[in-house]
């Protein structure tokens, strides 16, 4: 195995073992055996455990950006960049459970300056959601009492996919990106939103 190969698979075996275990609660140890490597000979491929747990989530930060960003600078009608937004964001914890598991939820255990750079890439993020609904609200294909809270709303369903997604199921990513989009422009009472497809 390459030396390339084999540090993919170092973190690989990490994003399982920190998903399952928790990042303060792998060790070294864990990790190695896990990837079949000694200890000893990890460090031939990392500096330190904190290093796979800034790559597994800068990893993760840069694929949320990389699949937004097209969608949002896109021309197309603000409802269709919706649908497609979701499906940007689906995609991206579907693929990658594990990662985005510990992108979610172990980034805050980085050290203060790496977690400065994971949070300047979440608020890029965020902003670009807020910039694709305010361009929806100025073209008048939402009606958003509070765009703040509608960005939450979305992120946070969205985000909560890593908890019940089965990818052996029977809803695709871009299913379920629909569905969502159909509620959230239908409303829960029977709005004309969702026709808007």
């Amino acid at each position: 195995m390459s030396r390339i190969g084999r540090r993919e698979k170092i973190l690989e075996k990490a994003s399982q073992l920190f998903r399952t275990k928790g990042y303060h609660g792998t060790t070294i140890r864990d990790i190695s055996e896990a990837s079949g490597i000694l200890s000893g000979s990890l460090y031939a491929h990392i500096k330190s455990k904190e290093d796979l747990l800034f790559e597994i989530t800068d990893r993760g930060a840069e694929l949320f950006l990389r699949s937004l960003r097209p969608v949002v600078m896109s021309e197309e009608d603000p409802v269709l960049k919706l649908r497609k937004g979701l499906v940007a964001h689906i995609r991206v914890i579907t693929e990658n459970l594990e990662a985005a598991t510990v992108f979610f939820h172990e980034w805050k255990a980085l050290t203060e300056e790496r977690r400065r750079i994971i949070q300047a890439k979440r608020d890029e993020y965020e902003a670009m959601w807020a910039e694709l609904l305010s361009e929806g609200v100025n073209r008048g294909s939402f009606r958003l009492a509070d765009e703040k809270f509608a960005r939450l709303l979305i992120l946070s369903a969205a985000n909560g996919l890593y908890q019940w997604y089965n990818p052996q199921g029977d809803l695709s990513p871009e299913e379920v990106a629909d569905r969502f989009t159909t509620i959230l422009l239908s409303g829960f009472t029977g709005g004309e939103g969702g026709e808007n497809r």
